[in-house]
Parts: C-alpha cells; sequence; structure tokens
C-alpha cells in the first residue's frame, strides 16, 4: 500500500506538466495526444524467444468502456473489421472466457469492454495477458506487461487531469 502511495506521489510530480505531455513508467508511455479524446498507455518491445517480432500493447479507457490494441508483426490477419472471439486472461486471473476482438488490420486486434473495474484491477496486477483465440490456436498471444499496475495509475491521473 505505501508503494502505491509513494507510486502516486511520483506521478503526481511528474504529470504536473500539461495534460497534453507525455510521461514514462519503465517502458509505457502514458500520453493524451492532441487529437485523442482520452489518455492512454502503451509499451511496445521486442520478443527474443520469438524471432525478435514486434509486440505492442494501448490501453485507454473511460467511464463507459476500456480499450485493448494488440499489435503483432507475427499475425496476418486477412479480414479487417471480422469479430474473433477469445479467452481473455492474465498470468495471475481469468479475465473472460468469450471476448470479442476486432481486426484493425493485419497485425492489430482491437477489444473493447464496458467499464468494469474488475478487469482494470486484474490487469494491473498482471506481468502479461493472454488471447486465446477460439478459432485459431496458431494466432493465441502472450503480451508482457511489467509495471502495469504503475502504468495504469499514471493512466488514471491523466484521464483525471485531461483537459
Amino acid at each position: 500500500m505505501n508503494k502505491m502511495l509513494f507510486v502516486a506521489a511520483l506521478l503526481a510530480g511528474f504529470l504536473s506538466a500539461p495534460a497534453l505531455a507525455q510521461t514514462r513508467v519503465g517502458d509505457w508511455t502514458v500520453e493524451k495526444r492532441a487529437k485523442d479524446t482520452h489518455c492512454n498507455a502503451s509499451r511496445g518491445y521486442k520478443d527474443k524467444q520469438d524471432e525478435n517480432r514486434d509486440y505492442a500493447i494501448v490501453l485507454t479507457y473511460s467511464t463507459d468502456k476500456i480499450v485493448i490494441v494488440l499489435i503483432y508483426d507475427g499475425w496476418e490477419w486477412d479480414k479487417t473489421g471480422e469479430i474473433l472471439q477469445a479467452e481473455f486472461s492474465t498470468d495471475k486471473t481469468d479475465i473472460m472466457k468469450k471476448s470479442k476482438w476486432e481486426v484493425m488490420d493485419k497485425t492489430t486486434v482491437r477489444g473493447i469492454f464496458e467499464f468494469d473495474q474488475s478487469i482494470l484491477d486484474a490487469l494491473s496486477k498482471a506481468k502479461r495477458i493472454s488471447v486465446d483465440f477460439d478459432e485459431d490456436d496458431d494466432e493465441s498471444i502472450e503480451v508482457e506487461t511489467p509495471r502495469a499496475g504503475e502504468a495504469l495509475a499514471a493512466l488514471k491521473f491523466c484521464e483525471e487531469n485531461r483537459k
């Protein structure tokens, strides 16, 4: 608990700059871009255990929705707009047995969920998230999310102070 208070105080100091500024939490970037309505937290990395492929995750939320975008350069989705069903979980808990993910382009899927604090709580404790697609196990993915709790705390602060 004291660690979270310390992190919150530290983030308050870093985020006291204008709302359009960005901040870093580990290798996460938390920002409110001028063209966006809400703040987002994003993280990209290369996985040496997967042929040095690129992975990225973007998280954003409002009082109504939680949006998660996953980008993986190993995917080759054919149908933009296709809705995929998947089991959505973290390394610590199951989040949703039947979640829906929309194909945005050949390397990107997006999940849009009704706002539920338990989803954010699960993500904040996770070291990685898993999306296990029903129709295609080869396309299932695990994305590393170190320091997700701190990134979500910074995202919350950004969201509360956006202009």
